[in-house]
């Protein structure tokens, strides 16, 4: 089965690109929300608990995500101890997810494939892409955030220009533009490609 991996900057609209591709019948393998439900796996909670203190959950049981957040992005060394835990297992279930699939493609929805040096584990690698403004506006009004604060997440991915000039497909997402008509278009010469 092919492989594809769809990725993009904070706010390019990654989301509805794949809502489009799930229109065509095509699965997607969401990792940060199954990155998500591997917090809560009882291996996992327990070493971040050993390294991180009991701050690092909620009494509801979910992750603290403001506390990791915090603590992550402040601390290579954490972060990497967190990664070396999620990535494996992430594999794992992406693999066991695959063996469910009947499609001619699967795709796998990651903003950080190039960033974590994932792009030689796809076939081929769709990248979506707006404007900054458009992305800054976006992510300030979904996360109730400053400019700022995107700002600086946007300064921990690699450049746009960066990841368009490595995609096999570009996207472009600024929401006024019709991209029902590329999504086909892409999804018709991935079905062409060989098994």
């Amino acid at each position: 089965m092919i492989r594809v991996a769809i990725t993009g900057n904070i706010g390019c609209g990654k989301s509805y690109i794949c809502a489009a591709f799930e229109k065509h019948g095509i699965p997607v393998f969401h990792s940060d929300d199954e990155a998500k439900r591997l917090y809560l796996l009882p291996e996992i909670r327990q070493k971040i608990t050993e390294r991180f203190g009991n701050e690092s959950y909620l009494p509801d049981g979910n992750i603290n995500r403001v506390f990791m957040a915090e603590t992550l992005f402040s601390d290579g060394d954490a972060l990497a101890f967190v990664e070396g835990l999620l990535y494996p297992a992430l594999d794992k279930v992406f693999n066991e997810w695959i063996e469910k699939q009947s499609t001619p493609y699967v795709l796998y929805e990651s903003a950080i494939i190039f960033e974590k040096k994932m792009e030689d584990k796809f076939d081929k690698i769709i990248v979506v892409t707006a404007s900054e403004d458009v992305r800054i506006k976006r992510v300030m009004l979904r996360d109730k955030c400053s400019e700022q604060e995107v700002r600086n997440r946007i300064r921990l991915q690699l450049s746009q220009e960066e990841k368009e000039r490595k995609a096999d497909f570009v996207i472009m997402h600024d929401g006024d533009d019709d991209f029902d008509e590329k999504v086909a278009e892409i999804d018709l010469a991935l079905r062409k490609l060989p098994v």
